[in-house]
């Protein structure tokens, strides 16, 4: 009797599963060869892209890495914007290089006589004395002071950053034909300094906006003529902070 053939001509074999799993592996390497390739150009970048594949993988985001920045070319992720797109900025500590960039700018156009830089929580502070501004009682910008604000207006116009100008004052009450009060002096005073900025020098008015404090955020107690005088002053604050005018 003739032996029997063993295995069919068109049966399963039983190892298709290899190719299967080879395709598999074959994504897998893919996918973490790409993940590198990210790592490699920029980490940070890296970062935001995994953070941006989770909101979209648990229902978290709407578009995120899908939108397409059409301003910059660039695939927004998560937590960027314009702004930072421009000048990275760190929101949680404030930016050392601008301070620095500042700083140096006060210093080569020989302003530290008659400006104060200084930082807080909300950003870098360009502080005038109000006698460098303004006569007494007065929210007309002196002739002899507008080369200082177009320095100034030079430097902020090179940051991308929203600007906010306030005016304060000392507790001495005033009440003349102007201004009945220390509030609309403060805040006629960096309406004053805006209008220059906007109107004169042209910098986008949907990045300015001013503050009147009057006596109300003092930087010194009033008690002696020389803290008075510390506390008229005209802020130019740089924000670097998110949610600072909210």
């Amino acid at each position: 009797m003739a032996r029997k053939k063993s295995g069919g001509s068109g049966g399963p074999s039983g190892g298709e599963w290899l190719a299967t799993y080879s395709d598999t592996m074959t994504l897998l390497l893919t996918f973490f060869i790409l993940l590198y390739s990210f790592s490699s150009v920029d980490a940070q970048k890296l970062k935001q892209l995994a953070a941006s594949l989770q909101t979209v993988f648990t229902g978290q985001a709407n578009n995120a890495i899908f939108d397409y920045n059409m301003k910059y070319g660039e695939v927004p992720l998560v937590g960027e914007n314009s702004f930072q797109d421009q000048i990275p900025i760190d929101k949680s500590t404030g930016d050392p290089s601008m301070y620095e960039t500042v700083s140096e700018f006060i210093e080569k156009n020989k302003l530290e006589a008659v400006v104060q830089i200084t930082e807080d929580s909300r950003g870098i502070i360009i502080q005038l004395r109000d006698n460098i501004l303004f006569e007494s009682g007065s929210a007309d910008i002196k002739e002899d002071s507008k080369n200082i604000l177009e320095k100034i207006s030079t430097l902020v116009s090179s940051f991308p950053n929203e600007i906010i100008i306030e005016g304060h004052t000392d507790n001495v009450p005033i009440h003349n034909q102007k201004f009945a009060s220390n509030w609309e002096l403060s805040s006629a005073r960096a309406i004053s300094v805006l209008k220059y900025f906007v109107e004169v020098k042209k910098i986008d008015p949907y990045r300015v906006s001013a503050h009147g404090y009057g006596e109300y955020r003092p930087v010194k107690s009033n008690d002696t003529p020389q803290n008075r005088a510390a506390n008229r002053r005209v802020n130019i604050l740089i924000v670097t902070k998110e949610g600072v005018s909210e």
